[in-house]
């Protein structure tokens, strides 16, 4: 209901959540007052008849179609972290709005649904081979993209542009005083966030992602919340890998000559795509090893104790003993 309360005073006002000002953003203005009444809706009947089979699937089509509307959040937390500011507040709320819907909403699909019976195994810690595969994968797809960065950031020129026409760029582009600064001193930003999200996609899938590490004194060895690792990861598979996948699509129809390539800030168009080759690679490469890492780490997080074991069993015994010593 908020969130089509939200998208009403948006549409009357005519303020656009997506683009600016034509026809075609007033109408999405309205698509998004229609999500909001339809979940409220499948919300009310969920609450009065039980979430039935049917409307558990309304659940997830209201899900999937708000996280379409959430997409852009990821690059709306780092314009707010290194720029002076989002293009629009009111698409930056439209965003984080639509990600909380798609939270609220996928809880309550998965909700009400009865536990297993029967011994459950404890979850492995360490995650298997096709996700830690993926996570190698996703490494390597950043190294083109950190070269880059860095050769640029260190003084080099790639693709026609040198240093000091990406630090005018930056200033053109509304860059803040910490952006600016790390780029001057021969450090592009994007390298350091691309480590991080590397740190990121190996704590789903090595077992010292579950506890706190050793520099961390407060809270070393203990047990991370599911949600710190899994909130950042949702947000950055959701966005990278369509945006990495959909610009693969537009790289590849532009080397074959179907449409064309505009330069941007670049001098020509060649290298305009040869740049975008190397990015869109690595966030599509990125995107989907995250999206897999993400699985195994949900799957591996999820708690096991609802499970029944027959009284005096000794496999449950020794199912709750191998618990214990983990936890130990």
């Amino acid at each position: 209901m908020g969130y089509a309360g939200f998208g009403l005073a948006c549409a009357l006002s005519g303020t656009p959540l997506f683009g600016g000002g034509t026809v075609v953003s007033a109408a999405l203005d309205w698509a998004v007052v229609a999500v909001g009444a339809g979940a409220a809706l499948v919300g009310a009947a969920v609450l009065r008849y039980g979430p039935g089979p049917g409307l558990r699937v309304l659940l997830w089509v209201a899900c999937g179609l708000a996280g379409v509307a959430a997409f852009g959040l990821l690059m709306d937390v780092i314009t707010l972290m290194f720029g002076e500011g989002v293009d629009s507040w009111a698409a930056a709320a439209n965003h984080a709005l639509a990600a909380v819907g798609v939270l609220l909403l996928a809880a309550t699909g998965r909700s009400h649904r009865h536990p297993p019976t029967g011994v459950l195994a404890v979850p492995p810690a360490r995650a298997s081979g096709r996700a830690q595969l993926a996570a190698c994968a996703g490494t390597m797809a950043f190294v083109p993209y950190i070269a880059m960065k860095s050769f640029w950031a260190l003084g080099g020129t790639f693709a026609g542009t040198s240093k000091e026409e990406m630090l005018a760029v930056s200033r053109r582009n509304g860059a803040s005083g910490v952006w600016l600064a790390l780029e001057s001193w021969g450090l592009d930003p994007t390298v350091l966030l691309a480590a991080l999200g590397v740190f990121l996609l190996w704590g789903l899938v090595r077992p010292w992602g579950r506890v706190f590490p050793r520099w961390t004194p407060l809270l070393h060895g203990r047990r991370v919340p599911r949600w710190l690792p899994l909130a950042p990861a949702l947000l950055g598979a959701a966005t990278l890998a369509p945006y990495g996948v959909v610009g693969i699509g537009y790289c590849g129809l532009a080397t074959a000559g179907v449409v064309t390539m505009r330069r941007g800030d670049f001098p020509s168009s060649a290298d305009a795509l040869l740049v975008g080759w190397i990015g869109v690679s690595a966030f599509a490469v990125y995107g989907m090893a995250l999206a897999v890492a993400t699985r195994s780490y949900w799957r591996r997080t999820r708690p096991t104790g609802r499970g029944v074991c027959p009284a005096g069993s000794s496999r449950g015994e020794g199912v709750l003993a191998t618990a214990r010593s983990r936890r130990r």
